[in-house]
């Protein structure tokens, strides 16, 4: 086990990202999207969290990017009235992260 080179990290960047499972609910609709997001090019991992609730109303599935963390994005879905948080790990920029989600939602 040597130091990582650069064509084994062009390498893993290939490969399909990991998606965590660390709860046992989620939005209907959302892992597929998750999955398909998953398949695309420089995401890393993605990460499922917290549900809650909102006032408005959002009739169809919504990905929005919210806020920069360390090593990627939060991820804001929403179905209804209720909300998820999903952190992605990715080197993408924020701008290429909306496109690559809104690529796995088609």
């Amino acid at each position: 086990m040597g130091k990582p080179t650069a064509d084994s990290l062009g390498a893993a960047s290939q490969k399909a990202a990991r998606l965590v499972w660390n709860h046992s609910t989620h939005l209907s609709g959302l892992i597929p999207i998750l999955e398909r997001l998953c398949q695309q090019d420089h995401i890393q991992t993605v990460t499922p969290g917290v549900i809650g609730r909102a006032r408005g109303h959002c009739p169809k599935m919504q990905l929005r990017v919210s806020v920069p963390i360390r090593g990627g994005y939060k991820v804001i879905a929403r179905q209804g009235k209720t909300v998820q948080e999903v952190f992605i790990l990715t080197p993408l920029t924020q701008s290429e992260l909306e496109t690559a989600l809104a690529i796995a939602m088609k």
